[in-house]
């Protein structure tokens, strides 16, 4: 095990622990001793149908929800809904390879797939708070892989769900994507095959990945209009990709984020219809609200907007902004005021 402070109160905010104990995942493995991190703002009412559950993005920790997209001037308004922020298996806060004991830590942490982040919060909105209904389900990138796994997995608990910038079967291209990004990482000498004393030690490896994260995380428009100045203040494009991109990855754990690749990279609700992702999207109950980014080369829109055409009844809502799939992080002025428009007209359907 490391200590990694990055993940600790102090950075990430005020949290709980959920013993979630002996989760049997999809591949056979257990995970032993799990804990989900999860934050939860309001109250729940007397017939428990006001609550929303809120997940996380690859790298993204509950923290970011709560600063960027919960609060009584958004749309998940504490004032009137009881949401439950949850931190996904593997994201540096829940169980996760650094913070897991033997024998299960480090390298020997086992392979999770979106499917069980859905289990272990299945445990946690049941056992914890006994809710049976959720009013939205709502998440970005990774955390929208999670809201399509809930809808389809659990139709009938979901009676809105809002994926942002994110598909319901992971495309071929992000597959390339990723394992270039699981390469950058492991193609480091002191990665020592996931068994290494520091983060920091990987360095050069998470150097390397923070710059193919930088190539399609953000818009060619970004670039081109140097947008890195004029909205993040950043004086050239060294400075940026030092200043934000390897910066904001250097304090978390190699380990953690290899896991949520591989989550990421093995994402598809076909799987629970034998393949057949027009059937799995079918199962769908809930009001949908499908919401791409317009700049996204992550999730391009194209291909939030073939998901939409599946499932009955959804909307497509797309999100205007330059900043391309990191504009979830609410940095295009503008952005958070689109996204509470779409949500507070879902949530009154």
């Amino acid at each position: 095990m490391i200590d990694n402070t990055f993940y600790h109160p102090k950075t990430q905010g005020t949290f709980k622990y959920f013993d979630i104990g002996d989760l049997i995942l999809e591949s056979g493995e257990t995970l032993r001793g799990g804990k989900l991190a999860y934050r939860t703002f309001g109250k729940l009412n007397n017939d428990k149908s006001n609550a929303i559950l809120v997940t996380t993005w690859f790298s993204g920790t509950g923290k970011i929800m709560e600063d960027v997209y919960v609060g009584e001037d958004h749309a998940l308004d504490p004032s009137k809904y009881f949401i439950i922020v949850v931190d996904q298996l593997g994201s540096g806060v829940s169980s996760s390879p650094h913070n897991t004991a033997a024998p299960q830590a480090m390298a020997k942490f086992p392979k999770l797939s979106i499917g069980d982040d859905v289990s272990a919060q299945y445990k946690l909105v049941t056992e914890a708070f006994n809710i049976d209904k959720f009013k939205l389900v709502v998440g970005g990138s990774m955390g929208g892989q999670q809201v399509y796994e809930w809808a389809v997995a659990h139709p009938e608990m979901v009676e809105r769900a809002a994926p942002i910038a994110a598909t319901a079967q992971v495309s071929l291209h992000q597959k390339i994507f990723v394992q270039t990004l699981e390469d950058a990482i492991t193609s480091d000498p002191q990665w020592n095959s996931g068994w290494y004393g520091s983060a920091l030690d990987v360095r050069a490896g998470m150097d390397r990945m923070a710059k193919i994260v930088a190539t399609i995380g953000w818009s060619t428009q970004f670039y081109q209009e140097k947008r890195w100045n004029t909205v993040l203040g950043m004086s050239s494009l060294a400075d940026f990709i030092n200043g934000v991109m390897k910066a904001y990855f250097e304090p978390m754990d190699p380990n953690a984020l290899l896991c949520q690749m591989h989550k990421w990279r093995h994402a598809d609700v076909s799987r629970h219809a034998d393949g057949d992702i027009a059937s799995a999207l079918g199962r769908i109950k809930a009001k949908t609200c499908v919401m791409p980014i317009s700049h996204d080369l992550f999730f391009p829109s194209q291909e939030c907007e073939e998901d939409c055409k599946l499932i009955s009844g959804a909307k497509l809502c797309v999100v205007q902004s330059k900043e391309g799939h990191m504009g979830l992080n609410g940095f295009e002025p503008g952005y958070m005021k689109q996204v509470d428009g779409f949500l507070a007209d879902l949530l009154t359907v």
